[in-house]
C-alpha cells in the first residue's frame, strides 16, 4: 500500500513538473562577428587612407624621378638617371645641403635647450605656474605661416617695431635690416622659429619630467645629492624618451624647412638662404620640371628615413645598456 501512494506521489510530481527543452547546438558565429574580421573592418579605412594618399603618391614620385616630366607636359618617357645626376651637379644643390644642415643644428640646440630649461621652470605646483605654462604654449597655436607673416612685420626697417624701437633707444642710427645679410636672415627666422615652437616642445619635455616617481627624487635627496647631480643622474636618464621625440620631431621638421625662409628670406639674399624644400618647389615651380623635383624629394626621403632609423637605433641602444 505504502509503495503504491509512493508511486502515486512521483507521478504525481512528474506531471506537475515542467518538462526541460533540449536547446540545439549553437551554431557557428558569421565570419564577419569574428575578431580577425572585425580588426579588418577596423583597420581597412586608416590603410584605404594610407594606400591613397601616402602610398600611391610615393609611387608617382618614383616614376617622375625617373623620367623626362615636365610640369606642363607630362610624362615624355624614361630618362634614369638624368634627373638625380642634374640635381646634384645643380650650383644651389650643395650650398642649400650645408645651409639646411646648418639651419638643423642651430635650431635644435637652441630649441631643445630652451624647452628643457622652460620644462624645469614650470614642473613644480607653485603659483603662476599655470599661467606661464599657457603663455609659453601659446605661439604654438599660431600656424607657421602667420607668424612668419607676423614677424615679417616686425622685422621691417622701415615700417617694423624693432628697428624703430632701437632707434628710439639709441642703440642704433639707421634702421635696422634684420634679414639684410645671410647671418642675420639666418639668426632672425632661428629666432622666430624657437619663439613658435619653444612652448610645444616645453610640453612634451614637461609630461616627461612629471612621469618620474617623486620618491625616486625624495631618495636621491636623503642621500645628500644636489641639484645638479639630480639632474643628470636621475632627471635626464629617465627623460630619455621625451627627448627623443622631440628631438626626432625637430631634426624632421627643421630638415624639411620651407614656409619660414619663403615668407621672410625668399632665399636670399644672394640665395644664401634657400633650404632643401625651396629647391624642390623652385624645381617643380619655377623651372618647371616635375622630374628632378621629383628626383630631389626621393633623395630628401632617403635621407629622413636613414638619420629617423639612426635615432630609433641610438635610443634603443641606450635603453638595453
Amino acid at each position: 500500500m505504502q509503495v503504491k501512494v509512493a508511486d502515486e506521489t512521483a507521478a504525481t510530481e512528474h506531471r506537475t513538473r515542467p518538462e526541460r527543452r533540449v536547446r540545439p547546438p549553437r551554431a557557428a558565429a558569421p565570419r564577419w562577428r569574428s575578431r580577425k574580421a572585425k580588426g579588418l573592418a577596423y583597420a581597412a579605412p586608416t590603410a584605404v587612407f594610407v594606400t591613397v594618399f601616402f602610398l600611391l603618391p610615393l609611387l608617382l614620385v618614383g616614376q617622375m624621378s625617373l623620367s623626362d616630366w615636365p610640369l606642363l607636359a607630362g610624362d615624355r618617357g624614361v630618362n634614369a638617371p638624368e634627373n638625380y645626376t642634374e640635381v646634384t651637379d645643380s650650383t644651389l644643390f650643395w650650398p642649400a645641403v650645408r645651409f639646411t644642415l646648418l639651419y638643423t643644428a642651430i635650431v635644435t640646440v637652441a630649441l631643445l635647450g630652451l624647452a628643457l630649461l622652460l620644462a624645469l621652470l614650470v614642473q613644480e605646483s607653485r603659483p603662476g605656474a599655470g599661467f606661464f605654462r599657457t603663455v609659453y604654449f601659446l605661439p604654438g597655436a599660431l600656424g607657421l605661416a602667420s607668424a612668419s607673416l607676423l614677424f615679417w612685420g616686425l622685422y621691417s626697417p622701415t615700417t617694423g617695431p624693432l628697428s624703430r624701437a632701437l632707434e628710439t633707444l639709441g642703440l642704433v642710427d639707421d634702421p635696422v635690416s634684420f634679414l639684410g645679410t645671410p647671418t642675420a636672415a639666418l639668426l632672425s627666422t632661428v629666432f622666430l622659429i624657437v619663439w613658435k615652437f619653444a612652448g610645444f616642445y616645453m610640453l612634451i619635455l614637461l609630461v616627461g619630467i612629471q612621469r618620474i616617481p617623486h620618491e625616486v627624487y625624495e631618495a636621491a635627496r636623503m642621500d645628500g645629492a644636489g641639484r645638479g647631480q639630480i639632474f643628470r643622474s636621475i632627471t635626464l636618464p629617465l627623460l630619455r624618451p621625451s627627448i627623443a621625440l622631440s628631438l626626432l620631431l625637430c631634426v624632421t621638421g627643421s630638415l624639411l624647412a620651407f614656409d619660414q625662409f619663403f615668407i621672410l628670406t625668399k632665399g636670399g639674399p644672394d640665395n644664401s638662404t634657400v633650404t632643401i624644400v625651396q629647391l624642390i618647389y623652385r624645381e617643380a615651380f619655377q623651372r618647371l620640371n616635375l622630374g628632378t623635383a621629383a628626383a630631389l624629394s626621393i633623395i630628401v626621403l632617403a635621407v629622413l628615413l636613414l638619420l629617423n632609423a639612426l635615432q630609433f637605433r641610438g635610443l634603443r641602444r641606450a635603453d638595453e645598456s
